[in-house]
C-alpha cells in the first residue's frame, strides 16, 4: 500500500509505527510531547502513547543523550530528538566518546540501540547557528550509522531501519524537505541498514548526492537532458555504512563524477567520495572529479545572501557542464 504523504508526515508515521509495534521504544527531546515537536513530527503521539513513552526534556542535549545511552544499555530503544542539528555540538562528548564507542569499549557486553534524530541545513532567515549540515562529523566517527533521507518514502523507511538497528544511528533530515510530498510504502518490510540507490540512469556523468541535494541533482539532470547531456543520479542515502560499490559501478559506466552536498566544501563528505573514486577508479575517470558544496563561510540569514551561498540545481548543472567539457 502506498500513501501520498508530506515528508514530515512520513516521519510522524514512522515514529507511530515504532511506538506502536515496539514496546521498548521511547521518544524524548525538547518540545516533542504536548507541543507536538517544533516542526510537527510528533503531532498526536503524546495523546496516543502517553507521557511514559513520549516526553519533554530540559534544554540539555548532553543530559538527555546521556540518558538515551543509559536507557539503551538497559533494554530500551530510545529515540532522542535534537531540535536543530547545530545543538548536537554541545553533546559531542556523549555522541562521539560514549554512544559510538560503548560496544567496542565494553568488548561487546553493552550496545547502544538508539536513534538520534535531528534536522539540518538552511532555511530562509535561519541564522548561522541554525543552518549547519554536520553529517561529515558523524560519518567520521566509527560506531555511528548515519542516514540522510531525501524523499518522504526514505524518511519513513530509513527511520524504521534506524529504530530496529542494534547500533546507534544518526538520522539527519533536511528541514527544507519537510513540505515536499511523495508516495510512501507504508506496508513495506523494514529494510536493512545501508544501500545507495540509482534514482536516474544516464550515460555521460554520475552525480552523487544525498538529502536535499538529490532533488537538486534530479532537477539539474532534467535541464541538462535538454542540452544533450545524460546525467545519472545516485542517492547515497547512508554515509555509514557507505555503499561505494554503487558509486563505483556508476562511474565505470559514465566515466565522470560530480558530488553535490549542502555542507561546506572543505572537509565535506564529498571529499571522501572524490578520494575513493580517485583511488579505485582512475582508469575509468575521463575528467577530474567535481565537487558542489557551500563555500567555506557561515550561513547568512538574509535570503539574498543565502541565494549566493546555498548550492542549488543550477550550481549542479554548471558543474556537470564543466566536467563533461573537460
Amino acid at each position: 500500500m502506498s500513501e501520498s504523504l508530506r515528508y514530515i508526515q512520513a516521519v510522524n508515521a514512522a515514529l507511530t509505527w515504532a511506538l506502536d509495534s515496539r514496546t521498548d521504544t521511547v521518544y524524548f527531546g525538547e518540545d516533542v510531547a504536548l507541543p507536538g515537536g517544533p516542526f510537527g513530527a510528533t503531532k498526536g503521539l503524546h495523546k496516543r502513547f502517553g507521557s511514559d513513552r513520549i516526553f519533554d526534556t530540559p534544554i540539555s542535549e548532553t543530559g538527555f543523550l546521556g540518558m538515551a545511552l543509559g536507557a539503551a544499555m538497559t533494554g530500551l530503544r530510545p529515540i532522542a530528538e535534537i531540535m536543530y542539528a547545530d545543538f548536537s555540538f554541545v553533546a559531542m562528548d556523549q555522541i562521539v566518546n560514549q554512544i559510538a564507542t560503548i560496544r567496542y569499549s565494553s568488548a561487546g557486553r553493552w550496545k547502544a540501540p538508539l536513534v538520534i534524530r535531528m534536522q539540518q541545513g538552511y532555511s530562509p532567515g535561519a541564522c548561522a547557528q541554525h543552518s549547519h549540515s554536520p553529517e561529515a562529523y558523524f560519518a567520521h566517527t566509527p560506531g555511528l550509522r548515519v542516514a540522510l533521507p531525501a524523499t518522504p518514502d526514505d524518511a519513513y523507511q530509513m527511520l524504521r531501519t534506524a529504530v530496529v538497528s542494534d547500533d546507534p544511528v544518526v538520522v539527519a533530515e533536511a528541514r527544507m524537505l519537510y513540505p515536499t510530498r511523495g508516495p510512501v510504502r507504508t506496508d513495506a518490510p523494514v529494510e536493512p541498514v545501508g544501500g545507495a540507490r540509482v534514482v536516474r540512469s544516464g550515460t555521460d556523468v554520475t552525480v552523487v548526492a544525498w538529502s536535499r541535494m538529490v532533488s537538486a541533482a534530479l532537477d539539474a539532470a532534467t535541464t541538462l537532458a535538454g542540452e544533450g547531456i545524460d546525467a545519472e543520479v545516485v542517492d547515497l542515502r547512508w554515509l555509514n555504512p557507505l555503499d561505494f560499490d554503487t558509486v563505483a559501478a556508476s562511474v565505470a559506466r559514465t566515466g565522470r563524477l560530480v558530488v553535490a552536498h549542502e555542507a561546506n566544501l572543505t572537509g565535506g563528505f564529498g571529499a571522501e567520495i572524490a578520494a575513493r573514486a580517485a583511488a579505485v577508479g582512475v582508469a575509468a575517470l575521463r575528467a577530474p572529479v567535481a565537487r558542489v558544496a557551500a563555500p567555506d563561510v557561515p550561513m547568512p540569514a538574509a535570503p539574498a545572501l543565502q541565494a549566493v551561498v546555498v548550492p542549488e540545481a543550477a550550481t549542479v548543472a554548471d558543474a556537470v557542464r564543466r566536467t563533461v567539457r573537460a
